[in-house]
């Protein structure tokens, strides 16, 4: 399906409106999946032209992302990578890690940014940073599909690695389905029940009769008041 490239529109915009000298793209991966961390990325592109076929991660193949991923390191200004784990997730809740994970990618960043593009419609990251939101911003804005890039291969090459030396998780197939559902998944779920990577709040475990016992609770009243919409509207 054809799609407009990503423009500057919204960066041009902001520098306009709000005076900001550098601003950042941000997404995330891994916000659906039921092993492995939310990994986010910040990027810094400036206003240069962005190399041929850049659009959000989802839309480019396996193989093109991980061909576009060292491109674009070398040619954005700058990019930071910030990862929430598992047990961080089961902790705080979707909402909190992310924001954690947006926070570790920005100040990996060598300059802060004095405004922030995200990704969507929920601003997670909130004050102190200056954040303008725009729905479907890895598709439309150039930053914001750089870092959808970056941070899907990062994630994904993390996830297969899991295990790959001993083969520990072989079962799993993690290197397929970066830690998502899939049937693979499930029947590995089923039979060796979760692994330390697994996030053990997920609603899935509810359809493991085998291994319900080890779902945690995570109910303090800051976090049920940052994960007010549940998952995040993800449903397993």
């Amino acid at each position: 399906m054809p799609y407009e490239p990503p423009t500057h529109t919204v960066e041009r915009s902001l520098r306009a409106t709000t005076g900001a000298r550098t601003v950042a793209g941000v997404d995330e991966v891994g916000r659906g999946a039921w092993a492995g961390p939310v990994t986010v990325c910040a990027a810094v592109t400036g206003l240069r032209r962005p190399p041929a076929g850049l659009t959000d991660s989802k839309l480019i193949s396996p193989k093109r992302r991980a061909e576009l991923a060292p491109v674009l390191e070398s040619w954005v200004t700058a990019f930071g990578l910030g990862d929430a784990s598992p047990q961080e997730i089961d902790e705080l809740g979707m909402t909190a890690a992310l924001r954690l994970a947006a926070v570790r990618a920005l100040e990996a960043l060598p300059v802060r940014p004095d405004a922030v593009i995200l990704d969507g419609k929920h601003d997670y990251l909130g004050q102190p940073w200056k954040v303008r939101t725009v729905i479907k911003g890895d598709q439309s804005c150039i930053a914001v599909a750089a870092a959808s890039v970056i941070a899907k291969v990062h994630r994904d090459t993390m996830m297969a690695e899991l295990g790959a030396e001993t083969g520990e998780y072989t079962d799993f197939a993690f290197g397929a389905n970066a830690g998502y559902p899939s049937p693979v998944h499930r029947v590995a779920l089923e039979e060796r029940g979760p692994t330390p990577h697994h996030r053990l709040s997920w609603s899935y475990l509810d359809a493991l009769p085998r291994w319900r016992h080890l779902k945690k609770v995570r109910f303090s009243a800051e976090a049920a008041a940052l994960e007010s919409g549940g998952q995040l509207g993800f449903d397993f």
